[in-house]
């Protein structure tokens, strides 16, 4: 048992996976990149990702997106590594 929250936290970043580089599948097995655009660019930059990596062999989706107070779109877009 810890002693202290220090004791506790070490062992918790002990057991915590590295995070994965941009080329490499998160621990769920997707692919992930993170765009910030204007509201025009970022729905290009979308449309391109799917003609690109098509839905229904890749699993693309845009995963989460916010508006940001500029006008301009945050993003993160995700697929599979590779089609079947």
């Amino acid at each position: 048992m810890a002693d202290r929250p220090r004791d506790l936290a070490e062992r918790m970043a002990r057991r915590r996976k590295p995070a994965a580089r941009a080329s490499e599948p998160a621990g769920d097995g997707y692919l992930r990149e993170s765009f910030t655009l204007p509201r025009a660019a970022a729905r290009a930059r979308a449309q391109a990702f799917f003609a690109r990596y098509p839905k229904a062999d890749y699993m693309s989706e845009v995963e989460t997106w916010r508006e940001l107070p500029g006008g301009d779109i945050e993003f993160t877009m995700r697929r599979l590594p590779s089609a079947d």
